[in-house]
């Protein structure tokens, strides 16, 4: 008998647990939605397609409430503010409207490519702002490239920091910036900048070169530069530099 009693209080108590549980739940869930607060914010509602213009966005987009707290900062809050712009990629279903996501068309056309003559390869090169002529380097560009190496460099230069141009005129190919690369460290550790990745036309010898001085700039040894070369650009003069004639 003593074994039934204690069976059946068992099960009273489980279902009391449970009861309490449910309703705690139920009460976690209610205070949680009394203190949330929702916004209204555009959202994607069919695919973009990329170059879609900023002013057609209404015709892919609706209005959506969601808590405050999962809004991105940078949500288009005004729709106005993406005329004159397109689309920079492609947007999905769902994701929320980023002003981001929408740039100047010159920008966007700077972000195409140029076919890549016929017997040449591709290479790109992950580069600081200031190696690429201050971000104005785009597809179609014909660019020289230096290398410059400093005094921690592996080639063999009796470890004498030394710059001169490698190569001429250049055929730039396809540009995409916005991109952050590690570049040499510091005693903080590694150094972290905005960069351009520029891809260049480049026969088999020049494949080589240009893949070891980017391992030699990822390294910290040396680093490359580019400039602008146009057809008229006059190449002549150049010749190996360092420390022992800089200054001639």
């Amino acid at each position: 008998m003593t074994r039934i009693i204690g069976a059946i209080i068992a099960v009273i108590l489980a279902i009391a647990g449970g009861a309490a549980l449910f309703f705690y739940v139920q009460g976690a869930d209610r205070r949680a939605a009394e203190g949330a607060e929702f916004q209204q914010v555009y959202v994607v509602k069919t695919s973009v397609p990329q170059g879609t213009p900023g002013e057609a966005i209404a015709d892919y987009i609706e209005v959506d409430e969601l808590p405050a707290l999962s809004i991105q900062a940078d949500t288009v809050r005004d729709l106005s503010t993406l005329e004159g712009l397109v689309a920079n990629a492609e947007l999905f279903p769902g994701e929320q409207l980023l002003q981001a996501r929408f740039s100047d068309p010159e920008d966007l056309a700077a972000e195409g490519e140029v076919s890549l003559p016929e017997g040449m390869q591709e290479i790109t090169l992950a580069l600081s702002v200031e190696r690429v002529v201050g971000g104005v380097v785009k597809p179609g560009s014909l660019v020289g490239v230096v290398y410059s190496s400093n005094t921690g460099s592996i080639a063999d230069n009796e470890q004498i920091a030394q710059t001169q141009f490698i190569f001429h005129k250049m055929l730039v190919t396809r540009v995409t910036p916005g991109r952050t690369i590690t570049q040499g460290s510091s005693e903080e550790g590694p150094i972290e900048v905005s960069a351009f990745l520029v891809t260049l036309a480049a026969t088999t010898a020049q494949v080589e070169k240009l893949a070891y001085g980017a391992e030699q700039q990822e390294d910290g040894n040396g680093g490359i530069w580019l400039t602008l070369e146009p057809e008229t650009a006059d190449e002549s003069g150049s010749t190996l530099r360092d420390g022992g004639n800089i200054y001639q």
